[in-house]
């Protein structure tokens, strides 16, 4: 470590050179230096190397032992600092091999990563998707440490530090199954609270949320008669049983086993977004993929 403190990069690079030429004259030419500063350059390095490294010979200047030790080693090391402060190359995903680390909710899988799915493994055959489940007290921390590269979560709840990047602007829809009686047509408020509902508590085992939150505020209340962690579930609920749910629209969307109605309360929607870390900002192949995602959704 004494050495390298001694050592100028310029000086490594003039040596390499002059290993490579065994002349001062060609190797100056090379480096677009004067023959005299190659000159000063060789002093230097012998100094600091404690051995004269290139001698004069009959077919100009021959190494000694220690050079010779040096000519492989220091070439390699000079061509890996090369790449490593060379501008990024272009990202080609058709070539990419990353494994990407994603957290997302049940929802953002269903509305945001599936949407993607098939063109992305089009996109990037050999790259690799990890999801894992967002805990959005958590997330910061997970970018920050590069545990995940991108996480979705509501951008009126990102945690600050992040980057954020709006998806889409969600709504909620009243749902219940295919045939459901009492979906025929929108119901009226009191009809609405009459039904038995079915909410999504991420936290676990909560019966109230935004739409009893916007009830309240009319002195109304509904019947929830099911609590469920998970979007999923719900669908399965709304399916096999006459329970009905407040759901984000877009994992509805489409379907044909549910019967989807606008519900006669107004309850606030949410916009979804993109979290990441400054640490992956910059880098060729993180920007790809948030650009195909926010295209994709």
């Amino acid at each position: 470590m004494s050495n390298l403190r001694r050592l100028d990069l310029n000086l490594l690079v003039t040596l390499d050179v002059l290993l490579s030429e065994h002349n001062v004259t060609r190797a100056a030419q090379r480096l677009n230096f004067s023959q005299p500063s190659v000159s000063v350059h060789l002093a230097k390095l012998r100094d600091v190397f404690g051995d004269p490294l290139l001698l004069p010979g009959p077919r100009g200047m021959q190494p000694t032992a220690r050079a010779d030790a040096l000519r492989e080693p220091l070439h390699q090391a000079l061509e890996a600092l090369e790449r490593a402060v060379s501008p990024a190359s272009p990202f080609d995903p058709a070539e990419a091999s990353h494994t990407w680390r994603v957290a997302a909710t049940d929802y953002s899988e269903s509305a945001i990563l599936l949407p993607a799915l098939a063109a992305l493994r089009s996109a990037a055959p050999g790259a690799r998707l990890a999801v894992l489940e967002a805990v959005p007290p958590r997330i910061a921390k997970q970018a920050e440490q590069g545990e995940i590269d991108l996480a979705f979560h509501l951008s009126e709840e990102a945690p600050s530090g992040l980057h954020c990047r709006a998806l889409f602007s969600e709504r909620y829809v009243l749902a219940g199954r295919a045939g459901h009686p009492r979906l025929k047509r929108r119901p009226t408020l009191a009809q609405f609270c009459e039904l038995d509902h079915v909410i999504v508590s991420p936290d676990g085992g909560g019966f109230r949320g935004v739409t009893d939150q916007a009830l309240s505020q009319a002195g109304l209340a509904r019947q929830v008669v099911l609590s469920v962690p998970h979007f999923l579930f719900v669908r399965s609920v709304l399916e096999s049983t006459d329970l009905v749910a407040m759901l984000p629209s877009r994992l509805v969307s489409g379907t044909t086993t549910l019967q989807v109605v606008e519900p006669p309360v107004d309850v606030p929607g949410f916009e979804m977004a993109m979290l990441w870390h400054e640490r992956s900002h910059r880098d060729p192949a993180h920007q790809w993929l948030r650009d195909f995602i926010a295209d994709s959704v």
